[in-house]
């Protein structure tokens, strides 16, 4: 294992932070329509969100940052890499769908795509890196919460 370059794990975190702080300003005023939606049982507050995705874009930048380290597979790890970032782009683009032009369908479609992108690249990082499998689990297990809302959310208005 090399050693830990703060500095790129650094930019891999702040990246992915930054895709979220993108998306979410982008998205509009989120709190509202989230208040203003009927909402399926088990709904969190609205406070939790940015709270959870901040951990979990740490967590997978960090996961990422991993990954990356890792030199015994070019290839291997190239395709997990574009996996990462495709799975980025699907999460980036899922607040935009469902807060600013407010499709409930597609980003309830969007949020199983990512949930599936997002097992997928868990069992491909588990190879490379368990450990950077293991801190994408907690957002695989949001995802599948999310699904549950935004299919609700599309189910309700």
């Amino acid at each position: 294992m090399k050693k830990l370059k703060l500095t790129d794990l650094l930019i891999f975190i702040v990246t992915a932070e930054l895709v979220g702080a993108l998306s979410a300003l982008l998205s509009g005023n989120f709190s509202s329509l989230y208040a203003d939606i009927i909402r399926p049982p088990l709904s969190p507050p609205s406070w939790l969100f940015p709270v959870v995705w901040a951990i979990f874009y740490a967590l997978m930048g960090t996961s990422a940052y991993l990954i990356w380290q890792d030199h015994k597979n070019e290839i291997r790890r190239s395709a997990a890499l574009r996996l990462y970032f495709v799975q980025l782009a699907v999460n980036f683009s899922w607040s935009i769908v469902f807060f600013r032009f407010r499709l409930f369908g597609a980003a309830s479609a969007l949020a199983i795509v990512l949930f599936l992108l997002v097992i997928i690249m868990i069992f491909i990082f588990y190879k490379i890196r368990p450990l950077a499998a293991w801190l994408n689990i907690p957002y695989a297990i949001w995802l599948l919460i999310a699904s549950y809302l935004a299919i609700g959310v599309y189910i309700l208005n």
